[in-house]
């Protein structure tokens, strides 16, 4: 029963990506206790199996979340809405990427022109 995979064939990808970015933020974490744990003068099996058993811990803890009916429709159903978005072309994307730069310089380049006229005005009449 706590072994089962709640709707196995839907929401693999969402579930398994989901799964493992999880696990990598844990690791880091477990990584860190580990570091941690070395700076103090503890046993070396202290040291060593205390971030082991966290991480054996939380993955089961991950396991069971992503296996739980409601997160596991709730990522099922995400999954669906994401097959249904209408992604833009490669093209679409390079031109509004353009676009947005030409702007952002454009803009730039007006707010450095109106803060040059203000410290010449503000120069003029203050000194």
């Amino acid at each position: 029963m706590l072994t089962r995979i709640y709707k196995s064939g839907q929401g693999k990808y969402t579930r398994l990506c989901s799964g493992f970015a999880v696990a990598a933020v844990v690791a880091f974490g477990c990584w860190r206790l580990y570091q941690r744990l070395g700076a103090t003068d503890l046993n070396l099996w202290v040291v060593s199996l205390v971030p082991v058993g966290v991480f054996a811990g939380l993955a089961g803890l991950i396991y069971w979340l992503l296996n739980k009916p409601s997160v596991a429709d709730f990522m099922i159903a995400a999954e669906g809405e994401l097959k249904k978005v209408n992604w833009s072309s490669r093209r679409e994307v390079a031109v509004s990427t353009v676009v947005v730069i030409i702007v952002v310089v454009f803009m730039a380049a007006l707010l450095g022109t109106t803060d040059l006229v203000f410290q010449m005005v503000f120069g003029y009449l203050l000194g």
